[in-house]
């Protein structure tokens, strides 16, 4: 295949950055090509992303060569971007980067979106085994995708173009930080509280102490402004506001459980600014003389009626919503400056009397300090404030509709603090300049001249307030909460301004608390409010989160008292507010390099200071109603934790488990192992986990909360097809452990062989200190049937891993490891159900078709009938086939690989310690015994000894047990392993090497060494010889193991060790078939020879 620049690439000095190139692949013409690329050498170009907005196909060419580019464009091609390579037949296109032909593309943000992005198309970049691997010969560029191609997409189609379409269609609008944020914000923070408390809690507080109290407040808003910004600005924000930043920085424990808190609070706020509201209407009619019955109740039907319209208004759309933002801020604004002004229009005698006197340093002095009444104090005051400073989140939950979210919400949001608390604090202090905090409102409480006065700023100005001491006055700062209505120059101003406040506040808590909630039920973390996950309409509004809004909302206005609500409010929203700060902390000190947040001006021990001070005031507001929040959201907490959802976020919460696994991995290396530290730690050569479960599961029994344990796999064949099968497979076994409760590794190689593949994973697995020291494999069952390199390699593994000095234990079962034909199977069985129950709707939808025709119609149904109760008939025929299959043949293997995970009755585990391999031995059964499925069993020791001292060897085995601190059943000496096996045994023993035997003696030696040379794995007569007695001793073994050990639950017995070079592969197989056949679960063990067990303290 020859790649080259011919015919005389398309070159233009002059032409845009970002070309792409057409390569010539024309094997007839290679003589041709090679002199083109020899007399004329390369031309490098530059590449560049501009213009990108044009969707065609840009070639550039030499000077004098267009005439080939116009020759190709008349073979069959289209001008625009539509080229296909394909109608020329013998040429094959590349795309060039950077002046290379190459298929590696530019960076692009396109590639880094996460799939279904609103933002834009995800495009695939080429994966790496694409650039890699050589290029296939019949590679073209589809149509309308060159460019795409370029950029590094492979899919086909002008899905770009589409989807460009569908934005302009749907009109979707970016905000810039003024409208998107800083209105926004501003609108949410300056509510109720502004118009009809703000005097009230001045004339409580005073000016020293209502400015702390507004400050305060600014405080925790500002800690939490900048840690929104800083958690903001780590990517992009969608629906769901304080839910979505805590969710996906710690986590959907922490956001799940403050998600429904959120959503609350704001279902909340909507009775608060609703009653807000009412409580405006009511005071109007009861100017008017017009009160229905009475003011509560009055407040309700008003609150009822308002919530009803604002609900109608929410489910009919809130398309106006934006336009009439700036509408409803100008009229704020103007209300604002209406209270300004009235301050120093000149006062008359009506306003006087209501405590009016203009700016007087007098009431200034008088009302600078607290006057706390009827069980106020400064913390209920700041509570009932403290919801008027909320309302910071509302640029931050539409960041993913704003052109630069990374610098739209720290400007809108931290502005919109400083503007509205500098408005909190004018107001606070001129209303308290001016307006004394009790008044009458009778004109005809002036002072005479001999009256006696209190000494109050009232009566310097000449009005005589002091009977409010000893009864109800309804005016002044401390009496009446339309002060800046009274103030104000225009008092209708005003009374609009606190309309458009309350009805903004409480539409936008009406739209919101139900967006939060639908985004917290979409992520599924509560299975069972999925109902409210649904949404309606172009804009997927949640209909049934407006209607559970408004029943909550209805509860609150039923209660129509505004200081009961705030409390609530204050509490739920400082909540969400601790956990957005501990979120900037945490993600913080996690360290994770994804924490890359545009906002710089944050710290973790501000965004830490401000959790505490949250969770602090909380307290402090009310703190019956904090223990409940906590209570609360630690049982939501729990609730997630336990259900843990199948979601990954990217959360700090993982980071920090990393960075704290990984520092407790460092701390362990420089520890040095002791003996009373050991646990076994174990590399199971389970292959794929499901398909050798009983092995995983007693591994796992005694490796459980007690030591690691890796699971591991050897992809043998192609390097390429093992690699993608291995890397396809690598998450679906781990989630299978992880599923199946347990507690393991998954590790798997690709090697030549299986034995390079162990190698491998003996010397490389682990990390640190937390290293396997144990091998576990299963007995090669089928070793008399297998090639001799299997056989050949297993052996071989038992030798690397003592070479590697780990211990090695090799389990059999009666019935083996290997279930993989019964879960084909049951895969196959599976599908046939689903292909009959896919035929069965196919067949009902074909019925009702033709029911709907005439005599012809009914005939063919009969007739489809009949094939189907056929077909039905024949295929629920194989099925019960292959039941009765898997029930006769595999029932018994199906039972095996589950035999471990059942609580294991009354019985015993026999431990036949006949070597010293360090402890091992003793130490694996004593493990398992401390297991709920096997503390039952109990431990009955067997080791060797002589005739005439059973009863010192017996005290001798008893009393190193007794240090050890292993208690045991019973222990038994015994005294003939050594001698010779009965007839049958060794005679079987014979038979089942003999195919493996070279029977060189018999023969010359020349053809003994020919043979010898031909198959060096057979059994040499020196060998058999050389070895008799320890295979008379494992013969022997057998024997003692079927009379003692017969009904044992399971039996640990030593492993005889095959010295390297001396002891063939098939002596040893047999060696271990005889020792082990026959018996119940066998555990064969040899530790490394290295003490895991001590009597030292």
């Amino acid at each position: 295949m020859s790649m080259n620049n011919a015919p005389n690439v398309f070159l233009d000095p002059n032409a845009n950055r970002f070309q792409v190139n057409i390569i010539n692949e024309d094997h007839d013409n290679n003589e041709t090509t090679q002199e083109d690329v020899g007399s004329d050498p390369p031309h490098y170009e530059e590449t560049s992303f501009t213009d990108e907005t044009h969707n065609r196909l840009r070639i550039s060419y030499r000077p004098g060569k267009r005439e080939l580019y116009d020759n190709f464009c008349q073979n069959g091609e289209k001008t625009e971007a539509s080229l296909h390579p394909y109608d020329t037949h013998s040429k094959m296109y590349y795309l060039q980067t950077f002046g290379h032909n190459t298929m590696d593309p530019v960076p692009k943000i396109d590639y880094y979106r996460n799939t279904g992005s609103v933002s834009g198309n995800k495009l695939n970049r080429p994966s790496l085994l694409e650039i890699h691997e050589q290029l296939a010969k019949n590679i073209a560029v589809s149509t309308g995708s060159v460019e795409r191609v370029v950029n590094g997409e492979s899919t086909t189609g002008d899905e770009t173009a589409v989807s460009k379409e569908e934005e302009n269609k749907t009109g979707f609008v970016k905000f810039g930080w003024v409208k998107g944020v800083l209105v926004r914000c501003m609108l949410n923070i300056w509510g109720v509280m502004l118009f009809i408390r703000l005097s009230w809690i001045v004339g409580q507080a005073g000016i020293g102490l209502g400015v702390i109290i507004i400050l305060l407040a600014t405080m925790v808003t500002s800690i939490t402004g900048l840690s929104t910004s800083a958690i903001a600005t780590n990517g992009f924000v969608r629906g769901g506001g304080a839910y979505y930043l805590i969710s996906r920085s710690l986590g959907p424990e922490f956001g799940g459980s403050i998600g429904l808190i959120f959503a609350f609070a704001n279902a909340v706020a909507v009775a608060m600014y609703v009653v807000g509201f009412a409580e405006t209407v009511v005071e109007l009619l009861k100017e008017s003389d017009t009160l229905m019955v009475d003011e509560s109740n009055d407040i309700r039907i008003i609150g009822t009626i308002t919530v009803v319209c604002l609900l109608g208004i929410s489910v009919a759309g809130m398309e106006w919503e934006a336009k009439a933002q700036v509408i409803l801020l100008i009229v704020l604004l103007v209300a604002i400056a209406n209270f300004f002004i009235g301050t120093v229009i000149p006062t008359n005698t009506e306003k006087k009397a209501r405590g009016f006197f203009n700016y007087q340093a007098s009431i200034f002095a008088e009302n600078f300090g607290p006057d706390f009444r009827s069980g106020e104090g400064f913390f209920s005051v700041f509570a009932i404030f403290f919801p008027a400073a909320t309302g910071i989140l509302a640029g931050a939950n539409i960041s993913g509709d704003l052109k630069d979210p990374q610098s739209a919400i720290p400007q809108g949001t931290m502005l919109a603090i400083l503007i509205t608390t500098i408005a909190y604090i004018a107001v606070a202090i001129c209303a308290a300049s001016c307006v004394v905090r009790d008044a009458t409102g009778n004109v005809n409480d002036t002072i005479v001249p001999g009256m006696s006065c209190n000494g109050s700023s009232a009566c310097g100005l000449g009005y005589d307030f002091s009977r409010c001491a000893s009864q109800p006055c309804d005016y002044g700062l401390m009496n009446n909460f339309q002060v800046m209505s009274m103030v104000s120059g225009f008092g209708p101003l005003i009374t609009a301004g606190i309309f458009s406040a309350t009805l903004s506040s409480a539409l936008a808590s009406l739209v919101s608390a139900p967006k939060v909630f639908q985004a917290l039920c979409k992520d599924n973390v509560y299975k069972g409010l999925e109902f409210f996950a649904k949404g309606y309409g172009k804009n997927n509004e949640p209909i049934r989160g407006y209607v559970l809004t408004f029943v909550i909302a209805m509860a609150f206005i039923l209660i129509a008292e505004l200081n009961t609500i705030a409390p609530i409010i204050s509490n739920f929203f400082l909540a969400s507010y601790a956990l957005i700060n501990f979120s900037c902390f945490h993600a913080s000190y996690a360290k994770s390099p994804g924490w890359r947040p545009a906002f710089r001006y944050y710290n973790m021990w501000v965004s830490l200071f401000g959790a505490l001070l949250c969770c602090g005031v909380m307290f402090v507001i009310n703190w019956w109603a904090a223990l409940i929040t906590y209570a609360i959201e630690l049982f939501l907490y729990i609730y997630v934790t336990y259900k843990k959802p199948e979601v990954n976020w990217g959360s700090s919460t993982q980071a920090l488990y990393f960075v704290n696994a990984l520092d407790s991995a460092l701390a362990l290396t420089t520890v040095e192992d002791h003996v009373k530290n050991f646990r076994p730690q174990c590399l199971a050569l389970t292959g794929a986990p499901m398909v050798r479960p009983a092995l995983l599961d007693i591994t796992h029994s005694f490796t459980k909360n007690n030591g690691l344990c890796i699971c591991c796999e050897v992809y043998m064949g192609p390097r390429k097809l093992c690699v993608k099968e291995m890397n396809s497979g690598m998450e679906k076994k781990q989630a299978w452990l992880t599923k199946n409760k347990r507690k393991a590794f998954y590790a798997a190689v690709a090697a030549d062989s299986f034995r390079d593949g162990v190698k491998s994973l003996l010397q490389a697995s682990g990390l640190g200190r937390m290293k396997p020291n144990t091998l576990v494999i299963g007995f090669k069952k089928d070793w008399r049937s297998a090639p001799a390199t299997q056989v050949e390699n297993y052996v071989g593994i038992i030798h690397d891993a003592f070479d590697f000095e780990l211990g090695v234990i090799i389990i059999r079962i009666s019935q083996g490891f290997d279930i993989s034909q019964v879960l084909q199977v049951q895969e196959e069985l599976e599908k046939l159900e689903q292909e009959r129950l896919a035929l069965e709707a196919t067949i009902k939808e074909n019925d009702f078709e033709e029911g709907k025709r005439g005599i012809c119609g009914f005939f063919k149904k009969a007739s489809t009938l009949n094939i189907s109760k056929h077909e039905t008939k024949k295929e629920s025929t194989i099925n019960t086939i292959q039941s009765m299959h898997v029930g006769e043949f595999n029932q018994r293997l199906l039972e095996a690989s589950t035999q471990f995970r059942k609580k294991q009755g009354k019985g015993t585990i026999d431990i036949w310690w006949l070597f010293d391999d360090g402890g091992l031995t003793i130490l694996i059964p004593y493990i398992l015994t401390i297991r709920k499925k096997w503390k039952n069993c109990k431990l009955r020791i067997f080791t060797g000894g002589k005739v005439n001292r059973i009863e010192e060897e017996k005290l001798v085995m008893a009393s190193l047990l007794s240090k050890f601190r292993i208690k045991f059943a019973d222990i038994n000496i015994i005294c003939d392993i050594n001698i010779k096996p009965n007839k049958e045994s060794w005679k079987f023993f014979e038979e089942m090497i003999e195919p493996y035997r070279l029977h060189e003696s018999c023969k010359d030696i020349t053809t003994a060494e020919k043979l010898k040379r031909e198959s060096p794995w057979k059994i040499t007569d020196a060998e058999l010889e050389a070895f008799k007695e320890k295979s008379y001793r494992q013969v022997r073994l057998n024997e003692l193991l079927q009379e003692h050990s017969r009904a044992a639950n399971l039996i640990v017995l030593s492993l005889p060790v095959a010295r390297k070079g001396a002891v063939s592969d098939y002596l040893y197989m047999a060696w271990l078939e005889i020792l082990s056949k026959n018996l119940p679960p066998i555990l064969m063990v040899r530790g490394n020879h290295k003490n895991v067990l001590t009597f030292y303290s």
